[in-house]
């Protein structure tokens, strides 16, 4: 506990929301809400538009879209959360080098390590023109908390959303603490907070004066002595800069529950592939392998092995995942399946036995294909004698059209367009999907540095002019040239944006220079593994769709799920100047581009829920076959 308010707690307001908004013109001081889009999603954030309406961060995303059915529904963008992040991280850094991330918009810093006078004036001083510099930097807010300790900055921070800076003053943690309640202090969950409440402790002031041996009596000793000290306003937790991951995971949450077996062994595989991925991005290896079943009746188990030694090798990982799965009854259905890896090593260890297994499967999918090359020659020399025997005539190519058929049936495929995501067009520039659906995506082209909102097409799913693209910055690239006086501008994600701002610092460091990052592992979680996006449950602000599973950018629900349903018979939504959003009580009909866009979609309201368009005479929203969710495709997962 320190004597000086030099501990400093960043928290970015409604961070993904904020981003959107900060992005698309159209949806500024209008509701967004950002999750896993399909019928099993959890909101990720939402903005403060949408949370007048009760929408909070891990609620379901059904129950979301009754509270708030006009609000835009997104999916999340991490790339552009990412380069916010890092632009964020880099102006801490510059403060000190002690930082502890949280998340992607979360951080701990120690202002004493970066050479700040312990004072209330120099440490305020600080974080004054910390929230001037990330304005400045990535034109978005943020609040901060100053306290002598981890647990009052937290506490301060939330106190500032949003966009301000609370600072407690040492001495008066007590007085501040005493009538707040007692799920305020760090590790009070549900169930220690129920086992306080059953012997009368609400408040943090009824648990400091139920003393210490009550505490150990209720939570155990270790827990009931820390949780003690809190109540007292004591944490002597030190700021970490480097937060060392123990596990890496990966899973999936399924529309319908998955009942066949070999559906599910295909997806374990698949997941134990996109696992080690991230382990070898992350430059990481791992000895013990756990898969993660959610069943149908929300009964979850997990199961392990331990290898010989640590590795990245695919093939080990997918082996030892599918041992695991065998051993467990999925017959009545799986909701959610995961794949992680714990044990984490800076070093692999080669598995010599898994190598001679490797080779000898190898050589025995080799023997077979030399077999069938055996075969098929004597298929055709048998042909060609059979042809010699036959008079000639004209020759029919039958491979070759087969295999042009193939290749047709894959390059028609129509392309997924999920709602948020940006996209280019030859003709219209720069814009960002409203909604698709039957066959048809709305996208509105606007750039973030738009004054107006953009204007509204719509077009095929499968036209080639549209293209999906990287996000643009979210401020206009030119103004990346430091602004003099209050801390100027740069865009989002280089290292000179903030070279040459008057009243800020020196420079911005690039990503790399944020060490200890969770991000260094896995940019929107640290361990899992833990179903968040498009899951029932979430863990907390902001991170519903971080921490313990991210929302995977091209698997969050389908074309059809782009469609807003109001939870089940509500109206679409919509985003537009002039549409449903913001709407109060349903002032007018929502529009989607006039009516050339809503050309062939036979009375449907719309191909999505920017396009609602005017109300059809029938009511409600109308989905076609192509708007109904892919069965058993996944709603969410971790890139």
């Amino acid at each position: 506990m320190r004597g000086a308010p030099t501990i400093l707690h960043l928290d970015m307001d409604a961070f993904y929301a904020s981003a959107e908004q900060a992005a698309k013109p159209s949806l500024r001081g209008k509701p967004v809400i950002v999750g896993g889009l399909g019928p099993r999603g959890v909101v990720a954030t939402a903005s403060y538009e949408a949370r007048v309406f009760g929408v909070h961060s891990a609620m379901a995303m059904a129950q979301a879209r009754r509270l708030c059915p006009n609000a835009a529904f997104l999916t999340p963008r991490f790339t552009l959360y990412r380069q916010v992040s890092d632009a964020v991280m880099a102006l801490l850094h510059t403060l000190s080098p002690l930082v502890e991330p949280l998340s992607l918009d979360e951080a701990f810093v120690d202002l004493e390590a970066g050479g700040t006078e312990p004072t209330a004036e120099a440490a305020r001083a600080v974080g004054e023109r910390l929230r001037n510099d990330i304005r400045a930097v990535t034109g978005l807010t943020g609040s901060v908390g100053l306290a002598g300790s981890k647990m009052l900055a937290k506490i301060a921070s939330e106190q500032a959303k949003p966009d301000g800076l609370v600072l407690i003053e040492p001495g008066t943690e007590r007085d501040l603490l005493g009538p707040m309640p007692v799920r305020t202090l760090p590790g009070v969950g549900p169930a220690t907070a129920e086992a306080l409440r059953r012997a009368g402790i609400h408040t943090v002031a009824e648990t400091r004066e139920a003393g210490e041996a009550e505490l150990v009596r209720l939570l155990g000793r270790a827990h009931g002595s820390s949780l003690f000290l809190m109540a007292n306003g004591r944490d002597e937790r030190p700021v970490v800069a480097e937060r060392d991951a123990k596990s890496i995971s990966v899973e999936d949450t399924f529309d319908v529950d998955l009942t066949d077996r070999t559906r599910v062994q295909l997806e374990i595989a698949r997941l134990a592939d996109r696992c080690v991925r991230r382990l070898r991005e992350a430059g990481r290896s791992g000895r013990t392998v756990v898969i993660k079943v959610r069943r149908y009746d929300f009964s979850t188990l997990t199961r392990s092995e331990t290898l010989r030694g640590p590795t990245d090798d695919p093939g080990v990982v997918r082996e030892a995942a599918a041992r695991l799965i065998e051993g467990v009854d999925t017959t009545a259905g799986v909701r959610l399946l995961g794949v992680g890896v714990s044990g984490l090593a800076d070093y692999t260890q080669e598995d010599l036995f898994a190598q001679a297994a490797q080779a000898a499967q190898a050589a025995r999918a080799a023997e077979a294909a030399r077999g069938a090359q055996a075969a098929q020659g004597a298929r055709a020399a048998h042909e060609a004698l059979e042809d010699v025997r036959r008079t000639p005539g004209p020759a029919t190519p039958e491979h070759v059209a087969a295999g042009a058929g193939e290749a047709s049936e894959g390059a028609g495929k129509p392309r997924r367009w999920l709602p948020g995501s940006d996209v280019r067009h030859a003709e219209y520039g720069a814009g960002w999907v409203q909604g698709s659906g039957v066959g048809r995506v709305t996208v509105r082209f606007e750039e973030p540095w738009s004054s107006e909102p953009g204007r509204v097409r719509t077009f095929a799913v499968d036209d080639p002019a549209l293209e999906p693209t990287e996000p643009l910055p979210l401020l206009r690239p030119e103004e990346a040239a430091g602004r003099g006086g209050g801390g100027g501008s740069a865009r989002v994600g280089g290292l000179e944006e903030a070279v040459g701002r008057g009243g800020g610092s020196e420079r911005v460091g690039g990503p790399e220079e944020v060490a200890g990052r969770e991000g260094t592992v896995d940019p929107e979680r640290d361990v899992g593994p833990g179903e968040v996006a498009g899951s029932e449950r979430g863990v907390g602000p902001e991170e519903a769709v971080g921490r313990e599973g991210s929302v995977d950018l091209e698997r969050v629900g389908g074309p059809g799920e782009a469609v807003g349903r109001g939870g089940g018979g509500g109206p679409a939504r919509a985003v537009g100047p002039e549409q449903a959003v913001g709407r109060g009580e349903g002032a007018g009909p929502a529009r989607g581009g006039g009516p050339r866009e809503a050309a062939g979609r036979g009375g449907a309201v719309g191909a999505g829920p920017a396009d609602a368009g005017p109300a059809a005479p029938g009511g409600g929203h109308q989905p076609g076959r192509e708007q109904g969710r892919g069965r058993g495709q996944p709603v969410t997962s971790s890139p």
